[in-house]
């Protein structure tokens, strides 16, 4: 069902749709740690940390296809996204991702399962192909007769898996990978929203790099980059382990 603990928790208005980070940017200023009784330990600048327990509230409708409710978090952290946003705004966990399926437009097979990231459990993204991208943005500032700007930050395209060493976009031809002990299958590749045009420690809006990779990487009406991905088992990944690609 993808990382430990990953997208358990969402922030959803008053009728269960979830708050999209391309309409609420402020949600990138939110770190967010599971706690030690499995509630989580909220922060966000210039807002009070606030520890919330773990959901034991009643089950409210969700805004997601392939799940039908979710379990409401303490009034207190409702009352805390509330102010953070400027919105009504409540927190909902589930309590169980094996009622969720990844969907079968997205690549799913029977016995495939998510959490609230909806499309896929893992989220692959290359070094080398955010190198080209920030390659191909310099290029169409210096067309414009603009200064180049600062590489982007990979943290735009929220990623669990970074990878480094192949070949840019090699990973649009992957089937399937091992990546340290565990195997994967590649579902799909990965369209991108205006969320990713957001800095992720400025919060400030802009352009790119959805103009570049409408330039660039634009098929199908949408912009590509990444790659999702199924664990086929469980284990323990770590930092430096060795990517091979079988198909």
């Amino acid at each position: 069902m993808g990382l430990a603990e990953d997208r358990r928790w969402a922030v959803v208005d008053e009728r269960g749709d979830v708050h999209w980070l391309g309409e609420n940017p402020r949600l990138l200023s939110v770190v967010a740690a599971v706690t030690d009784e499995d509630g989580l330990l909220l922060e966000a600048p210039g807002m009070p940390p606030l520890k919330v327990p773990p959901a034991t509230g009643e089950r409210v409708p969700i805004g997601f296809a392939e799940v039908d409710d979710v379990v409401l978090a303490h009034p207190d952290a409702h009352a805390w996204f509330t102010r953070l946003l400027g919105k009504p705004a409540r927190l909902v966990w589930l309590d169980d991702p094996r009622r969720c399926a990844v969907p079968a437009a997205h690549g799913g097979l029977p016995g495939d399962v998510v959490h609230l990231a909806g499309d896929a459990p893992v989220l692959l993204t290359s070094r080398s192909s955010l190198r080209r991208l920030d390659e191909w943005i310099s290029e169409g500032a210096a067309e414009r007769g603009e200064d180049p700007p600062a590489p982007l930050d990979m943290a735009r395209f929220r990623p669990n898996l970074v990878i480094d060493g192949a070949p840019p976009y090699a990973e649009d031809a992957w089937r399937e990978l091992r990546i340290g002990p565990l195997t994967f299958r590649v579902t799909e590749h990965c369209d991108r929203c205006a969320a990713t045009t957001y800095d992720p420690v400025t919060f400030a809006g802009g352009k790119e790099p959805l103009r570049t990779l409408a330039r660039h990487r634009r098929w199908d009406g949408k912009t590509w980059f990444g790659i999702r991905l199924v664990p086929r088992g469980r284990g323990e990944l770590r930092l430096g382990d060795p990517v091979t690609v079988l198909a």
